[in-house]
């Protein structure tokens, strides 16, 4: 476990070299500038002035200063198009809110998906079955763009029972919560019903239930712990999307988070923003998948995570 673990630490820091590379030649492949952003255009003297403050006078010196300045200094640079703000001020303000949506997201997806992936399962061709897959269909279907305008029709414009936008109080979480956790919640609920379809006919199942276990302690202690794991991979890159934020579920509840500082900085050609934000979106997706395969040693010890194949 702890070879496995320090050799994946060690990997972290060459696939964000890579991610950093990607992302760079994106963002400075890509028509535009973020110095002819203003509403009066810029002379060239002061066109130059700028690119020297930020070191982007070529690509080359572009390239190269700010890695050794994220890994000597973790500063990921000044941004081009918040005056006054730095990379890292930007990420400390966002962070923890799309953080604190993001996990509010992916409780509820959590609970309300294997809640309702459980029961479709044990009732395999009623109507409940038929009702849970019906809304996986639309909860994948549905982007989440188009979830949050008809949660801000329904709850905000029409029974005024929770506010459209804003940041401040737990009810301002309620409605992007809800539009983030649909598509998530739909997977984990069809991924939990396959799962536990297939637990069900397992011999140790069948055992428990021999030995006169009550059919809720089967079900959950015994089957469910075993169907979880497909879920449980899910949750890696579904946590790491949640916590970071969806872009455009904060742009339409005009939520400060990390996604509408990476749509601004988009818009703004932002280079070092852009760059940050991915970095860490990129260190997110990569501890969290790497928590997934400590859990499964937890969760199931039958699992080697050390195994090779033979």
């Amino acid at each position: 476990m702890t070879r496995f673990i320090a050799w994946r630490i060690l990997q972290l820091p060459l696939i964000l070299a890579v991610v950093y590379l990607i992302t760079f030649a994106l963002v400075w492949l890509a028509p535009g500038s973020p110095y002819g952003n203003n509403d009066r255009a810029l002379s060239e003297a002061a066109k130059n002035d700028l690119k020297v403050r930020f070191h982007a006078e070529s690509w080359e010196k572009f390239l190269t200063y700010y890695p050794w300045q994220i890994v000597a200094h973790g500063d990921f640079g000044p941004s081009l198009s918040y005056e006054g703000w730095s990379v890292n001020d930007v990420l400390r303000s966002s962070l923890p809110v799309s953080i604190s949506l993001g996990l509010l997201s992916i409780l509820i997806a959590l609970v309300f998906g294997c809640a309702a992936g459980v029961t479709a399962a044990l009732h395999r061709g009623g109507i409940l079955d038929f009702l849970s897959l019906a809304a996986a269909l639309i909860g994948i279907s549905l982007p989440p763009f188009v979830v949050a305008g008809m949660l801000i029709v329904i709850f905000s414009d029409g029974l005024h029972w929770l506010p459209s936008g804003g940041w401040g109080e737990f009810r301002h979480m309620i409605l992007p919560g809800v539009a983030l956790a649909l598509m998530p919640m739909a997977y984990i609920a069809r991924l939990t019903r396959v799962s536990m379809l297939d637990t069900l006919g397992h011999d140790f199942v069948r055992t428990a239930r021999a030995k006169g276990l009550p059919k809720r302690t089967v079900v959950w202690k015994h089957a469910f712990r075993t169907a979880f794991l497909p879920v449980f991979t899910y949750l890696g890159p579904a946590t790491a999307y949640a916590m970071t934020g969806s872009f455009v579920v904060e742009t339409v509840f005009n939520i400060p988070g990390l996604g509408q500082h990476f749509v601004n900085g988009v818009k703004n050609r932002d280079q070092t923003l852009i760059l940050g934000t991915v970095l860490v979106y990129a260190a997110f997706l990569l501890v969290l998948n790497l928590f997934v395969d400590i859990g499964y040693a937890l969760i199931d010890p039958r699992i080697e995570i050390n195994a090779r194949p033979e």
